[in-house]
This record gives C-alpha cells, sequence and structure tokens, in this order.
C-alpha cells in the first residue's frame, strides 16, 4: 500500500493505494470542499469491513480528475467517511490503467493515455500514524512502554451560524430568538383536573431577598409581554421561589407542591430509555433539536387557568400555557410531541419531552429526514432553541448517553458526577449514588455483585458500618463506570449469544452479538435462593436472562453458554422438580440451544478473549469468501466485495414486475387484501417479501435455501415450509420441488426409503348410496371474506354425486 500526494480536481489530495480495495473511495469531507456533484448508482452497494461494520452507499462521483505524471486520468470515486486519507485509489481504477505495484520501493507505474509509462512514487517518509499489529504493541508495553487512547469527537462549533449548517438555514422561521406570544390552538390542551370536592388552595407568597425582588419583576414583565401570564382573582394561589441555574442566573419556579396532591395524575406511558436507543441500530449520521420553552407552546384549557394562579409580592397572576412543575406537564407535553411526530416515530425520529433526535443511515438520507422534521415544526408552530441544537453530527449525546455508528457509550460529563462523589456518610447518600449510578449499569459487568456490600447497608434495620467491602465496592464502580465499554445496538434476524453465570452472590448474564457486547444485567440472590443446588442456580440464571431480554430474544436464534455442563441436557432430562418443570414451560417459548462453555462464561465479556479466538475468526471470514492475507508482522488482512444486498435486487426487480405493479396500482386506490408496502418501499403478501418474476433472483434464493454451506440439501416439504415464511411467489413450491429434481448430490447420495409399491386392487362395488365415499381437499384458492382459502369435496362412490364444503 503506497501513500502520497496527488491532485484531484485542482486540488492536493493525500492518496492511499489500496489493492485490497475493490472500488475508488474518496472522503466526504474533501468531496464537499471540492463541491463535486454525485449521482445515484443502479444498485446500492454494501461496504463489509474486516471491522465488522457494513456501510451502505448509493451514489458516486463520476470522472473525478486525477493528475499524475503530467497527465490527467479519470476516476469514479464512491463516498466514505475517512480520517487519515482524502481519498483511496483501488482495484477498479489500478485495473484500468494497468498499474504495477512495487511496495518497497513506494512505486506505482501506470499505462498512460498514449500508451507511455507513468510513475508515481510514494512517501518513503513516515506517514501521518504509526502503525503497529496488536501483539507488537502489547511486547512493547511489556518492556515498560507507555500507551495512551487518544478519542476524538465531532463537536459542534461555538456560536455557529443558522446560515452556515445546511438544510436548517432554509427554516430561520423555527429558531427564533423569543417565542412569538400564545401559542395556537392545538389538537389538546393541558388540563388540570383535581379531585372531587377539592376546595381551593391559596398558599401566601415567600419572603426574597432584594436581588430575588428585582429578578421577580424583570420575569414577570417578561411573560406579561410575552402574553403568557395575566392579572389573575381566582381563589388559587401558589407562592414563588427561585432556582440558581448552571450559569448562576436565576429560575423562577411556582411551588405548586399542595396543588399537585390534589391533581388527578395523567396515566400516559413515558418511553422506556433502552427501547428508544435500540432503534438507532445502522444510524451514522445525527441531529438533535431543542425546543424553546417548551412548554410555553400548550395553551391551559380555559376552565383550568385559574387554578395555575401564582401570588406575588407584586400582584396576583395566572397562567395562559403551561407552567413548570405541573405534575401532569411532563405528560401532557409527551402526548402532544407523539401525536406531530406520529408519522415518523421509530423511522427516523426519537421524541423525549422537548427533544427530538433525528437518526439515518447515510447524508444524503438525513438531509430529506431534516426536511421533514423541519416542515412538520413549521407547520405545527413549534419552535426550537438554535444555540442548544446539533445538526450532521457522527455521534452526538443524548438521554446520558453518547450514540454514535459505533453503538452506545456513557456520556462522561455525567459519569463526572459519580466518579467526584464523595464516600456516603448514610443511607440516604449511597441511595443516592446507587440511583445515579445504577442508570448506567448495563454498562457494568457484574454490577450487583460490586454494588451488594453497598445495599446491604440500606436494608432495614442494618447498622451503618462502612468496612473494607463497602470501600472497594464503591470504588470498583466508579472505575467501572469510567472504562465503561461501546455497547452495540441490535440487529433483528441474526441471532443472539448470551453468556450466563451464577454464584452464591448473585445472577450475571452478557447479552452479545456478532462478538460484541450489546447489554450487561446481574442481579443479586434473593433469601430463599440461597439455598437452590448449583444446577438451579444455573437454570435460573438462563431464566433471569431470557426474561429481562425477552423484548431482544423472543422468536429470534439465541445461543446460551454456560459454564455448568449439565445444562446442557436440561432438555432430555426425564426427572424434573416442580420449580425445573415451571421454567421449562417458559423456556420452551424461545428457539434456543444450551452450549457447554468450559470456564466462568461471563469472563467473555472482557473482549470475547475464548469465543473470538483467532482460529475461529479465520474460520467465520472463510465462511464469509473474505480473501485473507497474512502480513510480515503477524497481521490479518480480510478483504470482502463490495455488491447490492439481495433484498435490493428483489425491490429492484419488483418495479420491473407487469404483476406486481399492478398490485401496487391497486393499492394506491385502496387497501389491496394480504399485500402491504413497507417502509423502504418493498413489497409484502401477507408479510412475506414477494419475488418477481425473475429466474436467476429465484434460482439464487432456491440455491441458498438448498446447496448453501449451511442449507444440508433439505427435502420439498422442508425447504418450501422454511422459504414460505420469508419469500412468496406464485408456483413456489412447484419450483422447489422442480429444483430438487435436478439436484446431482441428491440424487446421488439420497436413498428411497419407502417400501415397494404393490399391485393395484380394485375397490369393491357398494350396495347402498354412500355406504363408500372418497374425499379430497382443493387448496390454494383466494381467501374468501370469512378468510376461507381451501374446499373439501365428498363423492359417493355409487352415485357419484358430490357435496362441496
Amino acid at each position: 500500500m503506497n501513500v502520497g500526494t496527488l491532485k484531484i480536481n485542482g486540488k492536493d489530495a493525500r492518496i492511499l493505494i489500496d489493492t485490497g480495495a475493490q472500488r475508488s473511495f474518496v472522503s466526504e469531507a474533501f468531496a464537499e470542499s471540492l463541491e463535486m456533484q454525485s449521482i445515484p448508482m443502479t444498485q446500492t452497494l454494501v461496504v463489509s469491513t474486516p471491522l465488522g461494520e457494513d456501510v451502505e452507499r448509493n451514489n458516486y462521483y463520476p470522472s473525478c480528475m486525477v493528475e499524475i505524471g503530467g497527465q490527467t486520468l479519470t476516476c469514479d470515486f464512491v463516498p466514505l467517511s475517512m480520517m487519515e486519507f482524502d481519498a483511496i485509489l483501488g482495484m477498479d481504477w489500478l485495473e484500468k490503467h494497468h498499474a504495477r505495484v512495487d511496495c518497497y520501493t513506494k512505486v506505482l507505474e501506470l499505462e498512460g493515455t498514449h500508451g507511455d509509462t507513468l510513475r508515481f512514487e510514494g512517501d518513503r517518509g513516515k506517514s501521518n500514524s504509526c502503525i503497529t499489529s496488536a501483539v507488537r504493541a502489547r511486547n512493547m508495553m511489556r518492556k515498560g512502554c507507555h500507551a495512551y487512547l487518544a478519542y476524538v469527537v465531532d463537536k459542534t462549533k461555538e456560536g455557529t451560524n443558522i446560515d452556515d449548517v445546511r438544510v436548517v438555514c432554509k427554516y430561520p422561521d423555527v429558531f427564533p430568538k423569543d417565542l412569538p406570544g400564545l401559542p395556537p390552538d392545538r389538537e389538546i390542551e393541558f388540563v388540570i383536573e383535581v379531585e372531587p370536592g377539592t376546595k381551593p388552595i391559596s398558599i401566601p407568597p415567600y419572603r426574597m431577598a432584594p436581588a430575588e425582588l428585582n429578578e421577580l419583576k424583570t420575569q414577570l414583565q417578561e411573560l406579561l409581554d410575552n402574553g403568557f401570564i395575566r392579572p389573575s382573582h381566582s381563589p388559587w394561589g401558589a407562592p414563588v421561589l427561585f432556582v440558581k441555574k448552571k450559569d448562576g442566573t436565576l429560575r423562577m419556579c411556582i411551588d405548586y407542591r399542595q396543588l399537585n396532591k390534589v391533581t388527578i395524575k395523567n396515566r400516559y406511558p413515558l418511553p422506556r430509555i433502552d427501547d428508544l436507543f435500540d432503534q438507532l441500530r445502522g444510524a451514522t449520521v445525527f441531529s438533535k433539536i431543542d425546543l424553546r420553552s417548551g412548554y410555553h407552546q400548550l395553551k391551559i384549557k380555559e376552565d383550568d387557568i385559574p387554578k395555575s394562579a401564582f401570588r406575588t409580592r407584586y400582584g396576583h397572576f395566572e397562567f395562559l400555557v403551561m407552567s413548570f412543575g405541573l405534575t401532569n406537564a411532563l405528560a401532557a407535553f409527551m402526548d402532544l410531541m407523539n401525536r406531530v411526530f406520529h408519522k415518523y416515530l421509530d423511522r427516523f425520529v426519537i421524541v423525549f419531552i422537548d427533544d427530538i433526535l433525528i437518526y439515518s443511515k447515510s447524508e444524503e438520507e438525513h438531509e430529506e429526514h431534516l426536511i421533514l422534521v423541519l416542515e412538520t415544526l413549521r407547520e405545527k408552530q413549534l419552535y426550537a432553541k438554535f444555540s442548544k441544537c446539533e445538526f450532521w453530527l457522527k455521534e452526538i449525546g443524548f438521554l446520558g448517553h453518547v450514540v454514535s455508528g459505533s453503538g452506545i457509550a456513557v456520556d462522561n460529563k455525567k459519569i463526572e458526577a459519580i466518579t467526584e462523589w464523595e464516600r456516603p456518610k448514610n443511607v440516604k447518600e449511597i441511595r443516592s449514588f446507587l440511583g445515579l449510578a445504577g442508570y448506567y449499569r448495563k454498562f457494568v459487568e457484574k454490577f450487583s455483585v460490586l454494588a451488594s456490600p453497598l445495599t446491604k447497608l440500606t436494608r432495614k434495620g442494618a447498622k451503618f458500618v462502612w468496612d473494607d467491602k463497602c470501600e472497594k465496592g464503591f470504588m470498583e464502580l466508579k472505575k467501572r463506570l469510567t472504562e465503561a465499554p461501546v455497547l452495540a445496538l441490535p440487529k433483528q434476524g441474526v441471532g443472539y449469544d448470551v453468556y450466563s453465570d451464577a454464584s452464591i452472590q448473585g445472577l450475571g448474564c452478557v447479552l452479545m452479538q456478532n462478538g460484541r457486547v450489546i447489554a450487561y444485567a446481574s442481579r443479586q440472590l434473593k433469601k430463599h435462593e440461597v439455598n437452590y443446588p448449583t444446577h438451579d442456580l444455573e437454570l435460573g440464571a438462563v431464566v433471569f436472562a431470557l426474561k429481562i431480554w425477552r423484548h431482544y430474544l423472543y422468536g429470534e436464534t439465541c445461543h446460551i453458554y454456560t459454564d455448568h455442563k449439565s445444562l446442557k441436557y436440561v432438555f432430555t432430562q426425564k426427572e424434573l422438580n416442580m420449580r425445573q418443570r415451571r421454567w421449562m414451560e417458559l423456556i420452551k417459548d424461545y428457539h434456543l440451544v444450551i452450549e457447554y462453555h468450559p470456564g466462568k462464561a461471563n469472563v467473555v465479556a472482557d473482549a470475547l478473549s475464548r469465543k473470538s479466538s483467532s482460529g475461529a475468526l479465520i474460520t467465520n471470514l472463510r465462511a464469509l469468501k473474505a480473501q485473507l492475507e497474512v502480513t510480515s508482522d503477524g497481521a490479518l488482512l480480510a478483504r470482502f466485495e463490495v455488491r447490492p444486498t439481495l433484498l435490493d435486487e428483489i425491490k429492484k426487480g419488483q418495479e420491473a414486475d407487469e404483476e406486481l405493479m399492478k398490485v401496487r396500482e391497486r393499492m394506491q386506490a385502496g387497501p389491496v387484501e394480504d399485500f402491504r408496502e413497507r417502509d423502504d418501499g418493498l413489497l409484502l403478501f401477507r408479510d412475506r417479501v414477494c419475488v418477481p418474476s425473475d429466474d436467476e433472483l429465484r434460482k439464487s434464493i432456491l440455491e441458498e435455501a438448498h446447496s448453501s454451506a449451511y442449507a444440508m440439501h433439505p427435502g420439498g416439504t422442508k425447504m418450501y415450509r422454511d422459504l414460505k415464511e420469508s419469500y412468496w411467489w406464485s408456483g413456489m413450491k412447484r419450483e422447489i420441488a422442480e429444483y430438487i429434481s435436478r439436484c446431482l448430490t441428491c440424487q446421488q447420495v439420497k436413498a428411497e426409503h419407502q417400501h415397494p409399491a404393490g399391485l393395484l386392487q380394485p375397490l369393491s362395488i357398494p350396495e347402498w348410496k354412500w355406504e363408500h365415499v372418497t374425499m379430497d381437499f382443493v387448496v390454494g384458492l383466494p381467501r374468501t371474506i370469512r378468510n376461507y382459502d381451501a374446499v373439501w369435496v365428498v363423492v359417493d362412490r355409487l352415485t357419484k354425486s358430490a357435496h362441496f364444503l
């Protein structure tokens, strides 16, 4: 691989000559600086890298000018996010120009436009980065060398102007400096419903310092000028107090505690934060929008305005818009945001109260998504605060976590509060610490075991004695949180690995996928569980994992690894106690395989040293048809081919299939029974992918299901049963039978196991009508209104009269 500098479209570019790359790539930042224009590809390309990342690309920059040896050669570049180089010249360009690469002398020879030879000498000096193998790095550290990790993240520029932000610059009205006044009438209003028979509550104003009185007068005038409050004669009244912000300024708060006690609670459900993050799998570009004074953008119902009244030294006022401190404000605002963005939720938008997160798989897709969200805000007259918004980031902080294309990590800003926490002096401080640390417990292996000495001090009647175990657990928890890993986001249909372990201290498990940790989980043993035998404890750890991760594992293939060998035979064990029988009923709902893994199974969370051994890695890479090379320093290089996915080929074929196009036309007029269109445009029949009338495409599906390394040449019935779960096309069962009949391997290896057919014996003639009947079914008919698709035919053998049921 040669490194050097060439001109691309007249600008100097840092170039990597890479014979391991099938295509040529250009840095997205470099392409943007040149204002290069891309065009769409005919097929979406998926670049699979040795790091395990799949990057989809559907556009490229055609005929870019590469200056070399005094001549100009053209190259088609695919955009890719790169930091080290501006461009990579791959095999498509090298083969086109009959390149010869001498890696030792760093010389590249090409055939010029006139048949002459062009020479390019790469840099002989040091590259921007000194690259070393993991083995060599480990040996250097053993000899006393110090290693440091520099973690580079995207950050927004201080004082960014809205005019400098792509797409957003077209929507300045969505980001005003102040709210324009009272919000419009919306589909919901904020309601303050109190318990029947409640009398108005009025509390005298609190005393304030002179500085607070000056601030009160200023903020009251601002609220009056904006129309958010008005003078009141209400019998209700709450006092006012001030809270200091981080920047030292004062925030006016209304003490609605007495009103909240008599308010009927709104039980509108708030989303689980873990479920929100699961929607982000595959996303690489993020933007976050924070609404400006979000609560003030929702009106209070006219009849309930008097209940929001508050009393001050300068008068009696009431809110016309929702105020902070009201018990149902959060639920009402969440309801409003879900209604506003209901079309986009779980597709490319996550809403949590007044925070809006837009996520996309590519920048082109993100531009479309950002426009849709900003248009919605403009239409609904919802306004955002530009200084608190972030756009076009590869990594973003959201709900106390840092989200990126690599996965999800803890937010270091939030962890600072934990790492700087002083040793707790009482039970209340322990509970506060465990509450904050517990928010990130899925990042910490054996969290409950580490926290066990602390939780024992919080039990009723326990004496507060801070011993060495408490100190060790306290310090270890803080250390683990600062070293928390980046957790992967789960993918559907790939399957999961669960590593479970049980001990007298508690239960622990690790959820993994493709060799990456998704989550840790643990809990302490209950009093009665301490007496369980080892077999039951290990099985209990499996049940604990299935319960806590049911939303991931149900309906998916799951391999459970345990260090208790007898669990491997739990499905064939004849004698089970009542507890085991109860657990087995739960386990039977899952498609899982229990496998024995020697040693402590949950040690695998530490980089999976056992399971991801080099031998298994090489086997997996070869199964993926990767081209493997071993360098002189022992590094393993895996080269993958860039190709469109099967679903992309099916989607393209659907657009050319006449029958399926007729179905789409009928769907535009109204719903068509059994057919629907997925969000990505893929046509489904009863939730199965419609395969177009393309012989090559169908043949590739049949080959994968019958002749691939994992298929094992199934028979017609099993192959049809497997395929019909995911695919549908007319005559599929017949084509499967024909394909199997032409399989040479099946004909040579599979023998007939049926008894030979005997001589035919005629049936006797019946003496009476309906004494002997014959029956059959006519199947595969269009479904009726009552959901029937078959006919039962009963025929009398004597008279040949028939009944059709």
